[in-house]
């Protein structure tokens, strides 16, 4: 017992790397029982290893980094998304303007305008390939570098997405750590993400751009926190020039500028107005060289997409669906797609004018529960969604998206059924657990402010 405990933090160090071994070179995402046994182990010993305060915190580091290390020569094997990254940034390498094109219409037609064009349709399959490309044009910006770097190398480009996935992660660590420090939080808390296994998993592993995004978003919110306000602005848009999310958090920052004492300070407003201006003539330019008359109407229906056709993993939509079907008879995915976005922009409105308070700590936990809320009414939350909650409750009192981030893994059942089904009740599992927990925090917290009082 005595050899265990000494050489603990070693040991499950090297089960890590066994574990994120098999998962990066050899697991198949079909043999779901053996996916959520490495998913317990790789959980249970990072939670082991931050509750030992005898690690330093370049110790963290370099644990972290070595475990990112291990994916950077596998293919992803979790989700296929990669390849239609690849696809787009092959395109703009070439001339092509991704978003006014399907890759099936080049297939069918016989037509192969970049290099593997037949191997990457395949591998993003036919539901991807038959619509247009949603991803924003900084997010462009990333495939087009792996195709500068290998645009004859589905592999060659792949170790390019990951370099820069992981470049990502290193910004996110020098910022969240810096953000911790201003807001006097412990440092150590940043590791509840670097060195969480969904996070190594899907971002590194299986290249979800979140980790991008969620760089620029912590870089503007540091920036911010030092009322440098402009460059908080341009950083903001360049999250939102990764993936759209961040757009949510736009109501949030009127407190940030237009505090209650000062409402009358035209000055405040004029920088709120500029901030918001900022923002988004930064993403129209971002835009401007992909202009096409089309480009605003296959862009707009492809995000459409998530609203009104896709489901997976939801919680409440299952319950408004189960609620049609028992009215109407029939799937209202096209009515509660447009109704849920309009809940979530009112629950960001109460957030903003009753929640966000002085302190800079309020504005971070009206984020975290305004982006919990919007993925609780969503039709379709894939996996690497929940790092975005996962990044901001680092700054708050709450972790349940640190359970959330475990739990996510019971998404994936729905891949060990050919071709891919849910079963409901696991999914009712996942969402019972979460909220369990969820208001078990909410409840703590709560007595917790009033003990202070």
């Amino acid at each position: 017992m005595s050899f265990l405990k000494k050489y603990s933090s070693f040991i499950i160090i090297f089960l890590s790397v066994i574990c994120y071994t098999y998962v990066a070179y050899f697991l198949d995402r079909t043999n779901f029982n053996l996916l959520i046994t490495i998913w317990i182990i790789l959980f249970g010993g990072v939670y082991i290893l931050l509750k030992n305060n005898h690690i330093s915190f370049a110790s963290f580091v370099l644990i972290a980094f070595l475990f990112r290390l291990i994916f950077l020569f596998s293919t992803p094997n979790l989700s296929q998304d990669f390849y239609r990254f690849i696809w787009d940034g092959r395109m703009l390498f070439n001339g092509y303007n991704p978003y006014l094109s399907l890759p099936e219409s080049f297939i069918k037609q016989g037509i192969y305008p970049i290099p593997e064009s037949v191997l990457l349709y395949e591998g993003m399959g036919t539901l991807n390939g038959s619509h247009y490309t949603n991803y924003p044009p900084l997010n462009q910006l990333c495939f087009f570098i792996a195709a500068l770097f290998s645009e004859k190398s589905i592999f060659g480009a792949i170790i390019v997405l990951r370099s820069i996935t992981i470049l990502a992660d290193i910004g996110i660590l020098y910022f969240g750590k810096k953000l911790l420090e201003k807001l006097q939080l412990p440092t150590k808390n940043i590791f509840w993400y670097i060195l969480n296994p969904f996070v190594i998993i899907e971002m590194t592993g299986n290249l979800h751009f979140e980790s991008v995004m969620l760089f620029f978003l912590l870089a503007a919110l540091y920036k911010l926190y030092q009322k440098k306000w402009i460059s908080a602005a341009i950083l903001f848009s360049f999250s939102i020039s990764i993936k759209l999310i961040p757009l949510l958090f736009l109501p949030l920052f009127f407190n940030v500028f237009i505090k209650k004492k000062t409402f009358k300070k035209a000055n405040n407003y004029y920088k709120l107005a500029t901030f918001y201006t900022i923002i988004v003539i930064s993403n129209i330019i971002l835009f401007i060289p992909f202009y096409h008359q089309n480009l605003i109407s296959n862009y707009t229906n492809s995000v459409g997409l998530w609203f009104k056709n896709f489901e997976f993993n939801a919680s409440f939509y299952y319950i408004f669906r189960e609620v049609g079907y028992l009215f109407r008879g029939y799937n209202e995915i096209a009515i509660i797609g447009k109704i849920t976005p309009i809940l979530t922009i009112i629950f960001l409105i109460y957030l903003t004018f009753f929640k966000v308070k002085k302190h800079y700590i309020s504005l971070l936990t009206a984020m975290l529960f305004g982006i919990s809320f919007y993925y609780f009414t969503s039709t379709t939350v894939h996996p690497w969604y929940t790092a975005t909650p996962l990044i901001l409750s680092i700054f708050t009192r709450y972790k349940f998206p640190v359970f959330w981030s475990f739990l996510i893994i019971l998404s994936y059942q729905a891949y060990a059924n050919l071709p891919w089904k849910e079963n409901i009740w696991i999914v009712l599992t996942e969402y019972v657990l979460l909220f369990s927990f969820l208001f078990y925090e909410i409840n703590k917290n709560r007595h917790a402010k009033e003990s202070i009082k």
